[in-house]
Order: C-alpha cells, then sequence, then structure tokens
C-alpha cells in the first residue's frame, strides 16, 4: 500500500446518475445522541436524503444495511443541508433543507429497536419556508449575537439576502453591485456576511447594517422607497482577489481572532477579520473544494485542499505538510469523528461516490524469503551480458534522430500536379482584377512504411499564390497504408509570383516517440499565371539567350501555348499575365538565339526561367549532354536599381506613416483625457473647441490607418516584383559567368535572403550585408579588405546608394575571374583563380560604366545599357 494515497475505512456509492454539489454534504451529530459520534448527511439533486452511521469492523469492509439509517425522496432537488439549532424553545440540533424554492426545517430522531432489524430513524417536518425568488445557497449562525439559537440566510440567484428567525421570516435586502451569486458565510465574531462578488471582490455586510437598510420590498416602487425611514446598504469591507472564489470558510480556533478563508480558482487566501491579507498560496493546480479543519501549532491553521487531478493536500499555513491520493474528485470535503476514531476525512464526489478515508498506512508484514545460495554460471552471465550490450547498442543507434535517405524514409509524400487546368475554378477572394481566375489541382499522397502517429500535412505556396486548404491533419497510419488529399493552387494577390514552387511538409512521430519529418518540392504550370496572345513587337526591356543548338520550333517546347496548326512556323510566342502585362518570346531563323522582351523588367524572369527549363529537357530526352545556353548581353542593373528604389520609397513611407500614426494617437489620447476631465468637473465649463478637434484628429487617425494599409499593399507587390528581378539577375549572372550548381546556391543565399520583408528587417540591408561579407572575403581584392570588420547590427539605411555600389562592384569582382566560395581560405583560392590579383577598381569609373575587359557583356549603374567590344 503506497504511503501517500489515501486509506479507505468506508464508503458507497450513492443511487445511480445522481447528482451532487458543494453543499450536498454535512457531518454532525444530528439525532442528538450525545455520544459525539458525527453522522454523514448527504442530498442530492434528484431529492434523496440519506442518513450514515459508517462503523465498519475493519477498515475497507463493504457497507452493512445497518449503516444508513435514513433514507428519504423528497419531492425537489436539494441544494444544500446544514445542521443547527433552528428550532425556537430547543437547543438541540435540527436538519434544514434547502430547495430551488423551500426551505424545511427537519427533527432527525431514533426509535430503539427490540428486534434484530436494529433501531428505527424518522424525521419530523418542523416548519418550512416557500421562497419568493430561487435559492442559491445558505448559511447560519447567531446572527445579532443572539444565544443558544441560530437563525438562516439564504442568497437567491438575484442577489437578494433573505433573513429567517427560525419560524418566522424576518427581513431580505437586494446586495449592490450584484451579477452573479457566490459563496456565502457568516462570521459572529464580527457579524457580519462575507462573499464574493461577480466583481472578484471579497465583500462584508454588517448584520446590523443589513437589518436597518432599506427593505428589499420597497426597492420595488420608488416612491415609497423615497418616504422609508431606511438607511442604505453599505459594505463594510472589500478586498479585491482578482478571481473567482469556489469556497469560503470562517473560522476561530483562537478566540481572539478569527480568519476568513477563500479557496479561489488559482490562489488560496487567508483574510484578518478587517479584510486584510494573512497570507495567500498561489496553487499550481486547479482545486474543487477544501476545509480548514484545526490548528496543531498556534497561529496556524491546517487545511485540506482537493484538486481535479484526485489529490488532497495537507497544508500547514502556506506550507505542504502531506499529499494523498483519492479515488475521485471531491466536490465537498469534511472531517469528521466517528467512533473511536477521529479526523476521518469525508469526500464526495459529483457522481455520488461517498468515502471516509484516513491519512498512512498499515505495517507491511511481509518478509523476503531467503535466496537458495547457487552456483554461478559465468558462460551463461556472459551470454547474458551480451545480449543485454546488443540490446542497448541498437536502442542507442543514432538513425533515429539523424536524417535517412529518401529511399529509407518510413513516411513518404509526393506531389502530383495535373497537368490541365481545372474546368470550374477554384479560386476563393481572389483579388485579381482580369476575367476568371484559373486554378490547377495538387493531389499529395501519403505512404507509410511504419505506423506513423498524428501525422499533419502542411502545404506552403510564396505569395501571391494560395491554396484552397494548407493544413491537413489525419489519424494514426499503419504500416503499407496511405493517405490522398486533393487540393488548388490559384493566384490570390495582383501581381505576378517571383516562384512557381511549393512544398509539402508530413510531420509524425515513429511509435518510439522520435518525431520526424518527411518532404517534397512540386512545380507549377507557367499557364497558371498566364495565357497565349498575340506577339509584340515593341518592348522596353529584351534579353537575349544564346544556345550551341540549333533553335526548336516552339511547337515542340511550347506545346500548351501554341496552336498545333502554325506548324513549325511559329517563331514568335506571347505571353498575356493575369496581372495586365504581357512578354514576347521570339526564335531566331539565323541564329541560335531566342530573345524575350516586355515592359515590364520582372515578367521577364518567368518566361526566361521556362524557356531555360524547357530548352534542357528537350535536350535531355534526346541524351545531348553538351547542350548549353548562356547570356552575352548586358546586365540590366540600371533597371534592376529603379525597382529597388520603388520598393525602398515605400519602406520610407511605411516609417512616415507609423510615426505620423503614434503621432495623432498620442494627440487624440490627450483630447480624450481633457474632455473626459471637462465632463467629470462638477461646474461645467465650456468645451472650447475640443470636441470638434476631437472629431478632427480622429478623422486624421482613420485617413493615415487607411494610407499606410494601402502603402503596405503596395510594399508587397514591389517585393514581389524585386524578388523576380532579382532571380532574373541571378540567372543572368549565372549564364554569363556559367557558375556551378554551388555557386548559384552562394547567389541566391546572398540576393534572396528574405521570404518575407519586415521593417524591422529588410531586403536592403539584409542583402548589403551579404555582399559587403563576400566582397571582403572571396572577391577581395587584398589582405586589408578582409581584415576590415562587419557591422553586427542591421538597421535601415538613409538611402540605396551604398547596396547599388556594392552590387555593381560585385559585378565587376565576378566578370574580372573572381569566384564565389565560402572557404575561409579566399586568399589562396584568388591566387589560383586570379593570379596578380584584381586590379584597382576607380570609384569614378563606377559611378557612370563598368566594361568586362575581354567580353562583351557590360553592365550600366547610371547611365543608359550600351554593348561595346573591348579592345584586346
Amino acid at each position: 500500500m503506497s504511503l501517500f494515497k489515501a486509506r479507505d475505512w468506508w464508503s458507497t456509492i450513492l443511487g445511480e446518475k445522481e447528482e451532487f454539489d458543494q453543499g450536498c454534504l454535512c457531518v454532525a451529530d444530528v439525532d442528538n445522541s450525545g455520544s459525539g459520534q458525527d453522522k454523514v448527511i448527504v442530498g442530492s439533486y434528484k431529492g434523496y436524503l440519506r442518513i450514515f452511521n459508517p462503523h465498519p469492523v475493519k477498515p475497507g469492509d463493504e457497507v452493512q444495511p445497518e449503516d444508513l439509517l435514513l433514507e428519504v425522496q423528497l419531492r425537489e432537488p436539494i441544494l444544500q443541508v446544514e445542521v443547527g439549532k433552528f428550532v425556537s424553545g430547543t437547543e438541540g440540533l435540527h436538519l434544514a433543507v434547502l430547495h430551488c424554492r423551500k426551505l424545511c426545517v427537519y427533527a432527525v430522531s431514533g426509535t430503539q429497536g427490540n428486534v434484530e432489524h436494529g433501531n428505527q430513524y424518522q424525521i419530523k417536518l418542523m416548519y418550512e419556508h416557500n421562497l419568493q425568488r430561487t435559492a442559491c445557497n445558505m448559511t447560519y449562525g447567531p446572527f445579532g449575537g443572539v444565544k443558544g439559537r441560530d437563525l438562516i440566510c439564504i442568497q437567491s440567484m438575484d442577489g437578494m439576502l433573505m433573513l429567517f428567525e427560525q419560524e418566522s421570516y424576518a427581513f431580505g435586502r437586494f446586495l449592490p453591485g450584484f451579477l452573479l451569486p457566490g459563496p456565502l458565510a457568516y462570521s459572529s465574531r464580527t457579524d457580519s456576511f462575507i462573499t464574493v462578488s461577480s466583481c472578484q471582490q471579497v465583500e462584508s455586510y454588517k448584520y446590523q447594517v443589513l437589518a436597518f437598510a432599506t427593505d428589499a420590498d420597497e426597492r420595488q416602487d420608488t416612491e415609497q422607497r423615497k418616504l422609508s425611514s431606511g438607511k442604505r446598504l453599505v459594505v463594510d469591507w472589500v478586498l479585491n482577489i482578482g478571481e473567482q472564489a469556489l469556497d469560503i470558510c470562517i473560522v476561530s480556533f483562537n478566540p481572539g481572532a478569527s480568519s476568513v478563508f477563500v479557496l479561489g480558482e488559482r490562489n488560496f487566501f487567508c483574510l484578518k477579520d478587517n479584510g486584510q491579507i494573512r497570507f495567500m498560496k498561489k496553487l499550481d493546480y486547479s482545486p474543487s473544494c477544501f476545509i480548514p479543519y484545526c490548528s496543531v501549532q498556534e497561529g496556524t491553521t491546517n487545511t485540506l485542499i482537493a484538486n481535479h487531478s484526485k489529490m488532497l493536500n495537507v497544508y500547514q499555513d502556506v506550507t505542504l505538510k502531506w499529499a494523498t491520493q483519492l479515488p475521485c474528485i471531491p466536490v465537498s470535503v469534511k472531517v469528521a469523528n466517528f467512533q473511536d476514531l477521529k479526523g476521518v476525512i469525508v469526500t464526495l464526489s459529483d457522481d455520488g461516490h461517498l468515502q471516509c478515508s484516513y491519512l498512512g498506512t498499515d505495517p507491511s508484514l511481509f518478509q523476503a524469503p531467503k535466496v537458495d545460495s547457487r552456483e554461478i554460471n559465468y558462460e551463461e552471465m556472459n551470454a547474458e551480458m551480451k545480449e543485454l550490450q546488443k540490446i542497448i547498442r541498437e536502442a542507442t543507434k543514432p538513425q533515429d534522430i539523424l536524417p535517412e535517405s529518401e529511399k529509407q524514409r518510413d513516411v513518404t509524400v509526393t506531389a502530383e500536379v495535373s497537368p490541365d487546368l481545372d474546368e470550374e475554378s477554384q479560386a476563393i477572394d481572389s483579388e485579381v482584377k482580369a476575367g476568371p481566375v484559373p486554378s490547377v489541382t495538387v493531389k499529395i499522397t501519403i505512404q507509410s512504411r511504419v505506423t506513423a502517429q498524428k501525422p499533419s500535412l502542411a502545404v506552403c505556396v510564396q505569395a501571391p499564390l494560395a491554396v484552397t486548404c494548407d493544413q491537413f491533419v489525419f489519424g494514426d497510419l499503419e504500416p503499407d497504408s496511405s493517405e490522398t488529399v486533393v487540393l488548388s493552387v490559384f493566384l490570390k494577390e495582383n501581381c505576378s509570383p517571383p516562384e512557381l514552387e511549393g512544398t509539402c511538409i508530413v510531420s509524425y512521430s515513429i511509435p518510439t516517440g522520435i518525431p520526424r519529418v518527411s518532404h517534397c518540392n512540386f512545380s507549377l504550370p507557367l499557364k497558371l499565371v498566364c495565357c497565349p496572345a498575340q506577339p509584340s513587337k515593341a518592348a522596353n526591356h529584351k534579353l537575349t539567350i544564346d544556345t550551341n543548338k540549333p533553335p526548336i520550333s516552339f511547337v515542340t517546347i511550347f506545346p500548351d501555348f501554341v496552336d498545333p496548326s502554325e506548324g513549325d512556323q511559329a517563331n514568335a510566342l506571347g505571353f498575356q499575365f493575369l496581372t495586365g502585362s504581357k512578354t514576347t518570346l521570339l526564335a531566331s531563323k539565323t541564329s541560335q538565339r531566342y530573345r524575350i522582351q516586355s515592359d515590364q523588367l520582372e515578367d521577364l524572369w518567368l518566361v526566361t526561367k521556362e524557356l531555360v527549363r524547357r530548352l534542357e529537357g528537350h535536350f535531355k530526352k534526346q541524351n545531348c549532354k553538351d547542350f548549353a545556353c548562356t547570356f552575352s548581353g548586358s546586365i540590366p542593373l540600371q533597371e534592376y536599381f529603379e525597382l529597388i528604389d520603388q520598393h525602398f520609397e515605400l519602406r520610407l513611407n511605411a516609417e512616415k506613416y507609423q510615426e505620423l500614426l503614434s503621432e495623432r494617437a498620442v494627440q487624440f489620447r490627450a483630447i480624450e483625457r481633457r474632455l473626459l476631465t471637462r465632463f467629470k468637473d462638477k461646474t461645467p465649463a465650456p468645451l472650447q473647441h475640443l470636441d470638434t478637434l476631437l472629431e478632427g484628429t480622429f478623422r486624421e487617425v482613420i485617413a493615415l490607418a487607411d494610407a499606410a494599409e494601402e502603402n503596405q499593399a503596395n510594399m508587397f507587390q514591389a517585393f514581389a516584383k524585386l524578388k523576380s528581378a532579382t532571380h532574373l539577375v541571378i540567372m543572368l549572372i549565372s549564364l554569363w559567368q556559367k557558375l556551378s550548381t554551388d555557386q548559384v546556391a552562394i547567389l541566391e543565399a546572398t540576393f534572396l535572403p528574405l521570404e518575407e520583408d519586415t521593417q524591422e528587417l529588410g531586403w536592403e540591408e539584409t542583402v548589403d550585408a551579404a555582399v559587403s561579407y563576400l566582397l571582403r572575403t572571396c572577391l577581395s581584392k587584398s589582405s586589408k579588405e578582409q581584415a576590415l570588420t562587419l557591422s553586427s547590427q542591421l538597421s535601415m539605411p538613409k538611402d540605396t546608394s551604398r547596396l547599388k555600389k556594392n552590387i555593381t562592384l560585385f559585378c565587376d569582382r565576378l566578370a574580372k575571374g573572381g569566384r564565389l566560395s565560402l572557404s575561409t581560405d579566399s586568399t589562396t583560392q584568388q591566387a589560383a583563380v586570379m593570379p596578380g590579383g584584381c586590379a584597382t577598381i576607380p570609384e569614378s569609373d563606377l559611378e557612370e560604366r563598368t566594361v568586362v575587359p575581354g567580353s562583351t557583356a557590360m553592365f550600366a549603374s547610371q547611365g543608359q545599357t550600351t554593348k561595346q567590344k573591348s579592345k584586346p
């Protein structure tokens, strides 16, 4: 038997499907036997009243029939039972039963039996009061200092205190500011009623103040209330505890003082008579009921607190002295004396589990038998040790936490994109203004080789794209089972996306409890964001991609955008984006070149990427391994810098709007304070046009908020365009310098570090720091540049001049033979790649333009893009 488990002394289950609550349990010598032995009185919401006298032969025995002294069914639900001196002319104890609309007082008596059936018990109704209001709870005590009798106070659901002087009704008073009823208790030492209001305040009302206050019946009539001589009901003291209370108990183990104990939802309070906090205890559990029961040391109080974890804690003031486990969650707890056993803990659960228990344990009489001595078999021990070591090695293998290869994954996720657009578009709340917005179906399949616990799927696409549903939660997957979901992707915002890709991520746990993640990527078709259109001859921006193979007909590589009736004669193709812009693709008939042109620089990216991807795929199918794309034109840095300036200007505007909004908000609150002061002033004063100023400031705040919201939307679109142009520049640099896959990855990490752009961490300062790092490491000219330290803090710059200068210098270093690498030994790398190092570049040359020696490629910084063949 566990030392920290309550020992069952006597227990029973009351009725079937009956409900009980806090006031349904009471312990007292209700039959006035004079033996000092308590009886257990229980009332239920079904109206059953039961009285028990537990006396087991030994702890844990089954309930004997004679333990139940009385069981009677009353007509109404029983809210609360109490025992006190409720009948005039006698100081004997009587039982008070509170119903919803009635208060009944009974006398419990027993007749000694002359046969084996034992004593006979019955109840007799002494008097009853029909209530005009629905009752909530009650308390009793010697109100007003009366001797030898107890009066009853009932709190109704609408906040009225109804006081009864035994057989007669005394008066009723409404509590001020009442909303919902709370626990109610009476303090005989201060002759006051203490409750907790719905304002989460402990309030105390003197009985004398209640007696002389305005009568509750007079409150209904305004005229009578004016004529009445009663006083206003005033609270004696108030204490804000900041939470609702579950119960209140008032105990006085010291004749000189009493304590008010309040059990809150998360705290336990002990108050003095005047409402001052004596101590409080923060509880790390959710309590259900409590009772202060004794004082074992002068100045301290022991308290039992039960919680919803089926634990009963014993506190001496705020110190936890003992904790014991109960078989159920009690809603009421009492301490009673039975036979020769004192301090028995009586608990009642909401479903009728009534238990009498005590703490501690019985001594164990078990003795371990002696082990017979036997010879040690070392061979068996060695074999067992090897087997155990093998199990330990298997359990501690690192493959459970390290990523596995795709072939060994326990759960695999695959995504299949439909080759055709949806016949009926699934686009939801799209902001694209041009006609119907198409959508494409993506079918995602999750296959499991082992048991996968609680798998969840997340589908991510980059804005402005969106999915119809991005979160899926499944039940546990059995081995060799699968789950399939279908969703649609569409263009939601009114701008072209920088990427036509998505990611599926599945998170799950294996039976050992180790979390795992599996993911896959999928590509979306170009026709999701554009449709075929007539080619355009004129355009502001043009790019030329060179190949080493004859041009391929667009019917072959773009069958979804070309009419098959045109045959092999189609050498021009138009792409009309849903956002309104158009891009044209031209194939040269005499040379091995392709031209992409558009009025917007950012719109060149998706078409250029799709062209290179389809060309590589076409020649890969023909087993042509030497196919290559190159770029020998000018890098459009000037146009790229214009997009950077546009995005940065919107960031500056956002900062200005934020400052203006802060100023107007401060002004608005200041005007409100002044107006509030004028309105509270007892002597009216003119407003001096403060109301007009308040209205004007309010309109300014709304206008600034709308402008800031519009600027935020414009900044989102500008960032999407900037990312598309950045992707294009990265591709052109990689084709121009024939960069490897690792070098392209460094480029992307440098120029595309952020998925989202914010005021705290923006694209400009992040890219500037990354480019500066590369210029001082792998692209440095000398050891002096490597010795320079970069700032450890990123902050929004004043302008973009430094960023544009660094990007131009970055491209120049690449043109002169520099190579991207994250190796720390940059000096050795530069000596191997660039004998003699890079020549010093005058800043004046960077301001105008940079010409790449020995190449036809050049890029402009401030002037217009030109083309010039350098002399050998």
